[in-house]
């Protein structure tokens, strides 16, 4: 006896199957077709955005549901009344205003006898936005000699535009996202009198300072950080595609635009501010692991003795020693060069700290502990298509047991004990090579049990994040700007992107606004500590 029927929706037709027709390879077609459907739709939009027409609606993509503190991923979470009061954030708070004029105001026509009893304050916020120019005339003598003299500028003064306009035009287009075309057009109607070009060298020219304080972050970083996260998007730069590489943790991000996301570019970025290659013993060891012939060991190394190694600083000179080597296939130019910028690594000391990423191949660097991000783990299973009851039962299930998991991990980062350890390290291994009855289920399982050694590595570390969502946080403020700005035209204006993306978002993790660290530097008053240091003290004060 046949049991029921069950309906499958493919390109909004619907299949009934009967049981007895439901076999694997049936099942296996109909993935294939379901996976074929969603690349199609992907295809379409694609072709739509080439050919300029708007775009469908369509939902956003559903957050992870793992640090949903609202419960499990399949638990229907019903729509909670707003218990009745007064709105979240409608609470008075308690005005600290800087007054810069009092005004008094009082009653005229009075009846005899009436006495005054002090004042009810009555506060009104303002802004005044406009131009404010200044005309030094400068005093000319005609000295008894024949030359002249002239009175000097005052020292704060280096520009026809004050600091003032030029921490506003920085702030609006790194803080605010505001185009040069709308600063020219934005000024223009305040009455400042600055033409396309002008705007241009005050957002580009003149930031040294800047640079060398963003330069600082990472160095100062690596000396008090227990971990680094990272992740990179993609970048636009002369027309071309590059990629943008975040490095950060939860008190400093430091963003490096290049032209390539390799491995190599990673390494030279972990190396600053050092631009040596040094090839010794690690080196060689990088090597010979990554497959590089035996011959070319013997040629590069045969040389050293045990505990001898050689440098050779900047690119240029690199590229003559390869040259020198007769190393001429790409493949083995970016190991050898791998090897050398690993055995800088190693010689100035630069790792052992814990290194969490989304499990890009870039990333994967001998030297570091690797942590890998949860949510993009857990992904491999909230992407799967069940394509019966059975199959939705086992995923639901799955979910749950990966969500409670997780809960799990988070207590155990709180209160780390060697009991709830060795439970953990059980209970990983009992979740992820158990075996559901859907197999692209346990594909997708053991896909992930064999991350085991990066995902538990929270187990020996508590004190590293779970996930790397910080990263992909930071990282989004550079999507939006090139959403908005599209890409950089010169070397000078990539570099102070990258600067002041840097500087901006590390300001705000250290509670240093954004706008009164830019008055400070570009008054020169020095007010606020550099933020290197800032970073060091933050550290100091956490440990």
């Amino acid at each position: 006896m046949s049991g029921p029927q069950e309906t499958i929706v493919i390109g909004g037709m619907k299949l009934e199957i009967p049981p007895e027709e439901r076999t694997p390879l049936v099942d296996q077609l109909l993935r294939i077709i379901l996976q074929q459907q969603q690349e199609i739709e992907q295809l379409r939009e694609e072709i739509r955005r080439l050919k300029g027409l708007p775009e469908l609606p369509k939902r956003p993509p559903r957050p992870s549901t793992l640090n949903d503190p609202q419960g499990k991923p399949s638990r229907k979470n019903k729509k909670q009344k707003r218990k009745r009061g007064k709105r979240p954030g409608s609470q008075k708070r308690r005005k600290d205003l800087q007054i810069d004029e009092t005004v008094k105001l009082q009653l005229d026509d009075l009846p005899e006898g009436s006495k005054l009893h002090g004042y009810e304050d009555f506060f009104v916020q303002d802004l005044d936005i406009g131009p404010h120019n200044t005309r030094y005339r400068r005093a000319r003598y005609k000295l008894p000699d024949g030359s002249w003299a002239m009175a000097p500028l005052p020292p704060q003064v280096n520009s026809h535009f004050g600091p003032g306009l030029r921490s506003y035009v920085l702030y609006q287009h790194h803080q605010n996202h505001v185009t040069q075309p709308l600063l020219l057009e934005e000024l223009g109607e305040f009455g400042v009198d600055i033409s396309a070009g002008q705007i241009d060298r005050l957002l580009t020219e003149g930031h040294d300072a800047f640079h060398q304080e963003k330069d600082a972050l990472l160095p100062a970083a690596r000396e008090v950080s227990k971990y680094l996260q990272t992740d990179d998007t993609s970048a636009r730069h002369q027309g071309r595609n590059g990629h943008t590489l975040h490095i950060g943790n939860d008190w400093f991000a430091a963003f490096f635009t290049s032209d390539t996301k390799s491995r190599v570019n990673f390494l030279e970025v972990l190396r600053g501010p050092f631009d040596d290659y040094v090839v010794g013993g690690d080196a060689l060891f990088y090597m010979e692991k990554h497959g590089l012939p035996k011959y070319l060991l013997q040629r590069i190394g045969g040389e050293l003795g045990e505990d001898e190694y050689w440098e050779l600083s900047g690119q240029e000179a690199w590229r003559e020693q390869l040259d020198a080597w007769k190393i001429t296939s790409d493949e083995h130019r970016r190991i050898v060069t791998e090897g050398a910028l690993f055995g800088s690594l190693m010689a100035h000391d630069l790792c052992g700290q814990a290194l969490i990423s989304d499990d890009a191949k870039q990333f994967k660097i001998l030297g570091f502990m690797h942590g890998l991000c949860w949510v993009h783990s857990e992904r491999h299973v909230a992407g799967l298509i069940p394509l019966n009851e059975r199959e939705r039962k086992a995923h639901d299930r799955v979910r749950d047991e990966i969500w409670q998991y997780y809960q799990r991990l988070k207590a155990y980062r709180d209160a780390p004990t060697a009991r709830r350890k060795t439970r953990l390290e059980r209970d990983f291994d009992r979740l992820f090579l158990q075996r559901t009855g859907y197999p692209e289920l346990n594909d997708a399982l053991r896909k992930i049990h064999g991350k085991r050694e990066q995902l538990l590595l929270v187990l020996e570390h508590p004190e590293i994040p779970l996930h790397n969502n910080l990263s992909e946080n930071d990282i989004r403020q550079y999507v939006k700007k090139r959403k908005i700005s599209g890409g950089t035209r010169s070397e000078l204006g990539r570099r102070c992107r990258d600067t002041f993306l840097s500087l901006k978002t590390t300001c705000r993790k250290l509670g240093v606004t954004f706008w009164a660290y830019l008055r400070d530097r570009i008054n020169g008053a020095n007010e606020i500590p550099p933020i290197p240091e800032l970073l060091r003290q933050a550290a100091t004060a956490q440990s």
